[in-house]
């Protein structure tokens, strides 16, 4: 597989009235076409920094970011990102919701509406095409607004705690569901979060970053004996809790 992200020493200075703060130092890494990465670290450690230098709406204090061999200058289409809250217009169904990406981008041929169907059909939301989000349960809504960030085709998505909203159980049932979904698309994801098991279960590398400023303290490449991997399933492999022991001691705080 080729590397399809690179960062190379990068770091990010905010200016503050208290004096220049440090969020990110001297970070180095590289993703490979189709790897699903997962970043855990301290709050306030710069994760989300991260993902914003990566998706080119920061300019780095110092580095480089390079998608898809290119540096990034500004905002990549090669790049789709996922938030916290899954954003959607209460006053659009979800068809609508959906289609508002190659709206944006002035792409919205009939092949890409019928793309955009396909995607509804195959996830399981084409019954509710005409519905609005407040008529959707929270899982629900989270994968409306994946399948939105898939709609512009990128190649790279980043996921910024995307699932933190969620309870517990609604959490475990949508980890599977999106993980099931960037599988099947073959997309490259980047997850940000604080939870060392949903990393552990989703990744195939963990990202362990320090504190403030965040750089990376560790890279755990996640090998579990699953005949066919889920993030359901991954939890009850036997290495799962050496990988958690390993990265909790490692963060030395509460994530």
């Amino acid at each position: 597989m080729s590397d399809i992200v690179a960062v190379h020493n990068l770091g990010m200075k905010y200016h503050s009235l208290n004096g220049e703060i440090d969020a990110l130092k001297n970070v180095n890494f590289t993703v490979k076409k189709g790897e699903f990465i997962c970043i855990v670290g301290p709050s306030g450690c710069g994760k989300s920094t991260l993902l914003s230098l990566l998706a080119g709406l920061l300019k780095p204090t110092e580095g480089e970011v390079y998608i898809k061999g290119k540096k990034v200058s500004g905002a990549s289409l090669d790049v789709g990102y996922m938030f916290q809250k899954d954003h959607l217009f209460e006053w659009r169904t979800i068809h609508r919701n959906v289609l508002i990406g190659p709206e944006i981008r002035r792409t919205l041929t009939d092949e890409t509406k019928e793309y955009v169907l396909n995607l509804l059909k195959t996830y399981g939301l084409y019954e509710f095409k005409d519905k609005y989000p407040s008529q959707l349960s929270g899982g629900m809504r989270q994968r409306a607004a994946l399948i939105r960030t898939i709609a512009t085709k990128p190649d790279i998505l980043l996921l910024d705690e995307a699932f933190s909203a969620l309870d517990y159980q609604t959490r475990l049932a949508v980890n599977d569901d999106i993980y099931s979904i960037i599988k099947k698309e073959n997309k490259t994801a980047i997850l940000v979060t604080h939870d060392i098991a949903e990393s552990i279960s989703m990744a195939d590398r963990v990202f362990v970053f320090s504190k403030r400023p965040g750089t990376i303290k560790n890279i755990y490449e996640i090998k579990l004996s699953c005949p066919q991997r889920t993030p359901l399933c991954s939890r009850d492999a036997p290495e799962f809790r050496y990988y958690f022991n390993k990265i909790w001691k490692e963060l030395d705080v509460h994530v």
